[in-house]
């Protein structure tokens, strides 16, 4: 077993190193040496879940190709320069509002650019909007009813009868909760922007522009308002066939009367969505495909595909041996549970390969699934190295220099920030599953 984890590990760390569908890939090359090379019996590949992230990423595609996204952009930076000298409390709540109703962080980077002009205009040190604010919408992630992450929760929660209300009304509350506790500390973060060395230095070298900034503007307005209208409807949609039992079409089968799948009304009404948006609008398709969120969302579902797997893969063909062995202490300390998601979530740059890969485990070592659901902020570890493509991004655009890897690299502008959202959305969670 020990060998197979090594080379389970190995694929993960070349894959995430690659980058793109290199981990997706590498996960195909581990199964493959699983299956061939020590024998073990493939499960499954997770088609359902692939199959709702590909349909909720083909709206939020044509959403964006439609001009929705850059509408909420437009609509966000009104209001951070309405106030601009609570930009630290409002930054994370815009982006963790944007991805909990696109179901993706990478609608953040639209507004990191917004954060960081707005917070030098004002005198404000950048680091503290923009650290917070890259983490909040890494913690939405967690909350938001369409994102990857949620649909593998949902779908492998499903035989307990956990609904999808039953994993908001706890992952809402308690990433909001770190976000804005994660907030609060990042208002003191640093020396004043005036006082910091790196912004005098780089002033009086004439490194910063004064030019200011403002998003694109919206080249249809009616279109794009159209398309965030529809997003938002089919998400509404999902929320509440996923609450409602009774609104959940009733088919007969050889067991008796059975309720439609989640799994399907995700499928059904995303794919709807996405079609009413390009026929509203008359957007060209071609534009989704090329858009970003479209192509950041296939790389997830690659990854999805081979990282999951070979995750099932392996632990299925050594479930005796891992009951044996960390049955008991899991049993009595479900919090290491937690830490195992955070660590492998720092590997696998992904909540929704994390889920997908480890949640198998915790049903096979019997978790509570309300225990499982007040973990599943854990799954938000992949700030802990500065390069994820939002955590760059953010250091980029702070022109001052204040947001940045740190001597040390793992002292950087996003550890702390994301350290306390984390640990406090998980230790709420477990307070309330345990009340």
């Amino acid at each position: 077993m020990i060998i197979q984890l090594l080379f389970v590990l190995v694929a993960i760390l070349i894959g995430a190193r690659i980058g793109g569908i290199g981990l997706g890939v590498l996960g195909g090359l581990g199964l493959a040496v699983l299956t061939f090379v020590f024998g073990l019996q493939p499960t499954a590949p997770p088609i359902d879940v692939m199959l709702m992230i590909v349909a909720v990423i083909a709206a939020a595609g044509c959403m964006q190709a439609a001009g929705g996204l850059d509408l909420m952009v437009k609509w966000a930076e009104r209001i951070l320069r309405k106030n601009p000298h609570h930009i630290t409390l409002l930054s994370p709540l815009v982006t963790y509002f944007f991805t909990f109703f696109a179901g993706t962080g990478h609608v953040a980077y639209s507004v990191l650019p917004v954060i960081a002009e707005v917070a030098k205009e004002t005198g404000i040190r950048p680091e503290r909007p923009l650290g917070i604010a890259v983490i909040a919408s890494q913690q939405a992630i967690t909350a938001s009813p369409i994102s990857a992450a949620t649909v593998a929760m949902l779908s492998m929660l499903a035989g307990y009868n956990i609904s999808l209300i039953d994993i908001m009304k706890i992952s809402i509350p308690c990433t909001l909760i770190g976000v804005i506790v994660g907030a609060l500390y990042s208002m003191r973060v640093g020396k004043e922007l005036k006082d910091d060395p790196e912004y005098q230095r780089r002033l009086a070298a004439g490194e910063i522009s004064n030019d200011k900034y403002h998003t694109a503007d919206v080249a249809n307005h009616g279109k794009a308002l159209t398309s965030v209208l529809v997003f938002l409807a089919a998400t509404l949609g999902i929320v509440l066939f996923g609450s409602i039992d009774s609104l959940r079409p009733v088919f007969q089968a050889e067991q008796g009367s059975v309720h439609m799948e989640m799994s399907h009304i995700i499928e059904i009404l995303m794919l709807s969505a996405a079609s009413l948006i390009l026929l509203l609008t008359r957007t060209d398709g071609m534009t989704a495909v090329k858009s970003p969120v479209f192509n950041a969302g296939m790389q997830a579902v690659v990854a999805i595909f081979g990282i999951a797997w070979m995750g099932d893969t392996f632990i299925a063909g050594n479930m005796d041996a891992m009951r044996e062995n960390i049955f008991g202490l899991v049993t009595d300390m479900p919090w290491l549970f937690g830490l195992a998601l955070f660590l492998m979530s720092i590997l696998l740059f992904s909540q929704a390969a994390t889920v997908r890969a480890l949640l198998p485990l915790g049903i096979a070592l019997g978790i509570s699934p309300y225990m499982l659901i007040a973990l599943f902020p854990a799954v938000n570890g992949y700030f802990f190295l500065p390069n994820y493509p939002t955590v760059i991004a953010a250091i980029n655009f702070d022109t001052t220099g204040t947001t940045r890897i740190g001597k040390y690299l793992l002292n950087h502008s996003f550890m702390v920030p994301g350290l306390i959202a984390t640990v406090v959305s998980v230790a709420l969670g477990v307070l309330i599953v345990s009340i």
